[in-house]
């Protein structure tokens, strides 16, 4: 009998653990070598330059793309750069067809790269079916974020990929917001998944960083290639960092998951908040996609406060244990207004389009006593009427 493939937790947890042939450490080692020794003239081995390839990032690559399900991975210097370089296998006068409601530093990307003519881009609201179909005409790359931020939209990559992949188009799926223990886009149908290494998968706040992992061995090597290029791949540091987050990504999104229901249940419920988008929520809309292609709901999650910036203004003020700040996934909790902090390159107009509003607050649920947070939203929200 051929042997059980490992579960996912097991990859997360002991991926390279006790593979250091130079001293048998059981922790795979960090190598912070520039350059490596060349065997002799006119040989290389595996290793020369570390902004071509990395012993340290090598293991974070690989343990990400056993984790996807892909056939490798390119761990790059940040979520954006792993963004820019997807964007970068399209040429001039091709077509990407993006979500309307993605993250702001997606959007004001991809309309800068638009306007350098790198190529056109079509934002669409990707929940319609009638309307992607239609913008995929001629498209090269349809690049898909779900759940959305800050929105929480669900959108089926199953029938989206299918769509793009009949129109001769690659597809690529942001995972930042639930990683590979919730979801895995590859298996799903798409070409590519992108991911700030810097949220749930480090997991501590701690590095800046990117990855994008290939279902294609030759979409791998090609990215690569570019990526050694224009010199965007990521330090070993914040590689042997993120894997060391990576050895908990379970357990930790586990409990946070448990917690953000706990907390969309609550708000649901308060007389301060007008809506909820949690898709662990029954009455989310995009609930039964969301249940059919995740196995998990994740950590992340906004509302809509009835009173817009004033009722902002006094709720955050009142926070004790949220903190408001960019960023999301790590241990600790935190509270984002989208209107002025993660979506305020996107334009009052464009924001509007998504449904961005000025009284929504993204939160990102960290690992804190769910009775503390609780009570710290309870009491914050007491403030606005106070």
């Amino acid at each position: 009998m051929p042997p059980r493939e490992r579960d996912l937790h097991t990859i997360a947890a002991s991926n390279g653990v006790g593979t250091d042939k130079a001293f048998g450490a059981v922790t795979p080692p960090l190598h912070l070598s520039t350059t490596y020794l060349f065997p002799g003239f006119g040989e290389e081995g595996p290793y020369a330059y570390s902004r071509t390839a990395n012993p340290t990032r090598h293991q974070l690559g690989d343990t990400l793309a056993k984790l996807e399900g892909g056939a490798g991975a390119v761990v790059t210097a940040s979520g954006m750069a792993a963004v820019d370089l997807v964007l970068s296998r399209l040429s001039a006068g091709q077509r990407l067809v993006a979500p309307h409601d993605c993250y702001g530093g997606s959007y004001r990307l991809m309309q800068a790269r638009a306007a350098q003519l790198r190529f056109t881009v079509v934002f669409v609201d990707q929940s319609d079916l009638a309307a992607t179909r239609a913008a995929l005409t001629d498209c090269a790359l349809l690049y898909i974020e779900t759940p959305s931020n800050p929105l929480m939209r669900v959108v089926d990559i199953e029938t989206l990929s299918s769509l793009a992949h009949a129109a001769g188009a690659k597809v690529a799926v942001d995972n930042t917001f639930l990683s590979p223990a919730l979801q895995r886009p590859l298996t799903l149908g798409a070409d590519f998944v992108i991911h700030s290494t810097t949220k749930f998968l480090n997991g501590h706040s701690d590095i800046v960083g990117g990855a994008v992992i290939c279902k294609s061995p030759d979409d791998v090597a090609a990215l690569a290639d570019w990526a050694n290029t224009t010199g965007v791949t990521g330090a070993p540091f914040d590689s042997y960092m993120t894997l060391r987050g990576i050895r908990t990504l379970f357990p930790r999104l586990e409990r946070q998951q448990h917690t953000a229901a706990v907390i969309a249940e609550f708000l649901q419920a308060h007389a301060a908040v007008s809506a909820v988008h949690y898709p662990g929520l029954l009455d989310h809309p995009g609930h039964e996609i969301a249940r059919r292609q995740q196995t998990g709901f994740g950590a992340m999650l906004s509302f809509d406060l009835r009173d817009g910036v004033p009722a902002v203004r006094a709720f955050v003020e009142a926070l004790q244990v949220f903190s408001l700040a960019e960023s999301l996934g790590g241990v600790e909790s935190l509270i984002a207004h989208p209107a002025t902090m993660t979506h305020a390159s996107m334009g009052a107009q464009a924001r509007a389009v998504a449904g961005i509003g000025d009284g929504l607050i993204r939160v990102s649920v960290g690992l804190e006593s769910e009775r503390d947070l609780l009570d710290d939203l309870s009491q914050a929200l007491s403030a606005i009427t106070a």
